[in-house]
């Protein structure tokens, strides 16, 4: 009798059937972590990578818009071909150069800047139309891509250099102001083979300092830009006069004014004539 009250009972019956009681003491065994597939994993840890670089490159742009970047990625590239040896890249303040020498920058190659930002889609309608009706398909790009591109990114056609020309643009247009792009531009942009910047180019071609650049001189300089490698702003062909003429034109038409909600340049722009041929 003792035996059997000191002894738990091994079960119980319940419907006619013997049930086993479950023991309180059970050793329970500790769960083993699962652990994520690896391709989880693997996906992870390329957006964590993927992050800290978009981080990082943000930043990078950030600090660009005060610190002036001492070189291009396009003139780090191989492409860029050798420098001039009695020339070196300085960097020249915007606020430093008369009004007529971004004017004429922005007069050849993207004279809605000041308005868009940083895509121009009607130009790019403008040339998709114009293709369509069988001319040659033209280029529709701002400063700000061409700054995104010579920045921070090499030259070429490729799909992916256009997605990345495409985020980095966004950046800029967010983090500097319109300003700053077009210092940027005018101090990295390529004025002939090896030579880069504004500074450089004036001293290269005319043999004068960036500030004392004429409105002629601005406009053969901004009349190469396409194609810098080919045409030369201090032996021009009848090709660049035309279009130095052009430009000059179209300074006229836009005015100093235009650029004004940019604040760049140290002053009025000499006026330049507009009737010329």
């Amino acid at each position: 009798m003792r035996a059997a009250q000191g002894k738990a009972p091994a079960g119980l019956w319940q419907n006619g059937r013997m049930r086993r009681l479950r023991s309180t003491r059970r050793n329970r065994r500790p769960r083993r972590r699962r652990h994520a597939p690896l391709a989880r994993r693997i996906l992870r840890a390329v957006l964590l990578a993927l992050g800290l670089l978009v981080a990082f490159l943000l930043l990078l742009i950030l600090l660009l818009r005060w610190v002036d970047p001492p070189y291009s990625m396009y003139m780090l590239s191989p492409a860029s071909g050798p420098s001039a040896p009695s020339l070196r890249h300085t960097w020249q303040p915007i606020h430093e150069l008369p009004l007529h020498v971004p004017l004429a920058v922005i007069a050849a190659e993207d004279q809605r800047f000041p308005q868009h930002r940083g895509f121009d889609w009607q130009s790019m309608r403008e040339a998709l139309n114009a293709h369509r009706q069988g001319a040659r398909l033209r280029g529709a790009s701002t400063v700000s891509q061409q700054t995104a591109k010579n920045v921070f990114l090499w030259h070429g056609r490729s799909l992916t250099r256009k997605l990345l020309e495409a985020g980095f643009t966004a950046a800029i247009e967010t983090l500097w102001p319109k300003g700053r792009i077009l210092e940027v531009y005018l101090n990295v942009a390529e004025w002939g083979p090896g030579i880069f910047g504004i500074e450089a180019a004036a001293q290269y071609h005319f043999g004068i300092p960036a500030r004392q650049l004429s409105p002629e001189q601005a406009a053969l300089l901004a009349a190469v830009l396409p194609s810098p490698r080919t045409y030369s702003p201090s032996r021009p062909s009848g090709n660049v006069l035309q279009r130095a003429r052009w430009i000059e034109r179209q300074m006229a038409q836009l005015g100093p004014g235009w650029l004004a909600p940019l604040q760049v340049g140290s002053g009025s722009a000499p006026t330049v004539r507009a009737d010329r041929p």
